[in-house]
């Protein structure tokens, strides 16, 4: 289903095209067989995406074509989109379709300084498909992102990675206490021995930190994640994102129970505490 107000197209199924990616929409996969889901996860012919926007200016460099899959295996407490918890509440899009969808603004993109960035959820829980995706993308000269929690990274190759120009790593915490209290899982080994893997590769990085007031505004910890990040030599940028409430009303429309609903955004204080512990590492932090 999806939400009132929702995209959907002339045959009445849900666009692939999302107004934004605050759309609640769940269920979209219930009806395909389990065996078809499997084959589709092994080989990348089949995608599980929440939706597509366009236009974005903060998802990596220029204006972007955003892929938002549906699967993660953490629970963040402050996620915005808990509906892409879900593997079978994204919509089941064929490689193709989704290549031909590329392709129709692949000029656009190229012209904007922009690309391709695959989001979620978390694209690596659909590692092949992503793989093929960028692939594509690179086909068509289209700059490509990820935005990744890591964690799966080693379904991907290291040739497969030459095919992402841009990995924006989100980082939870740094110590494995911290990691649980944000996200449900203890074991964050798999996600920094990611960044080192891009520093031997040498390959760009950004680093994301949602600052969320009672939960990650630690300073101790950011001070950590900012040596790390310092140490590895290809974070380009590091990213401060202030907690909101916008994907709020899913958690209520999913009857999952929300630990934040009375943390306010952080001030402009806050925000710019927490970047300044990651510039007197010697990063450029916004």
């Amino acid at each position: 289903m999806t939400a009132p107000g929702d995209a959907v197209g002339q045959d009445g199924a849900p666009a692939l095209e999302a107004k934004n990616e605050f759309e609640l929409r769940v269920g979209l996969s219930r009806n395909v067989p389990e065996m078809t889901i499997r084959t589709g996860l092994a080989t990348g012919e089949i995608g599980f995406l929440h939706s597509f926007t366009t236009g974005s200016a903060v998802d990596g460099p220029g204006i972007r074509l955003v892929a938002w899959t549906a699967g993660c295996m953490f629970r963040c407490r402050f996620c915005h989109n808990p509906d892409t918890w879900t593997m079978t509440n994204g919509l089941p899009v064929p490689f193709e379709r989704a290549v031909e969808e590329l392709r129709t603004y692949a000029h656009g993109l190229r012209v904007m300084g922009g690309g391709l960035t695959l989001s979620g959820g978390e694209p690596l829980m659909q590692a092949r498909f992503a793989a093929r995706l960028f692939a594509a993308a690179k086909a068509m000269r289209v700059h490509t992102a990820i935005e990744t929690n890591g964690f799966y990274s080693d379904r991907l190759s290291d040739a497969e990675l030459q095919d992402i120009d841009l990995v924006l790593l989100d980082m939870k915490g740094f110590t494995p206490e911290q990691h649980e209290r944000v996200t449900g899982v203890r074991d964050n080994q798999r996600v920094l021995a990611f960044g080192e893997r891009l520093a031997r590769l040498r390959r760009p990085m950004w680093l994301r930190f949602v600052l969320v007031p009672g939960l990650t505004d630690i300073p101790e910890e950011m001070a950590k994640l900012a040596e790390y990040a310092a140490s590895l030599g290809v974070v380009e940028r590091v990213e401060v994102l202030p907690f909101h409430q916008m994907g709020a009303y899913k958690w209520a429309r999913l009857g999952i129970d929300y630990s934040l609903e009375a943390t306010q955004p952080p001030s402009a204080e806050q925000v710019e505490a927490a970047v300044s512990i990651f510039r007197a590492a010697g990063l450029n932090a916004c």
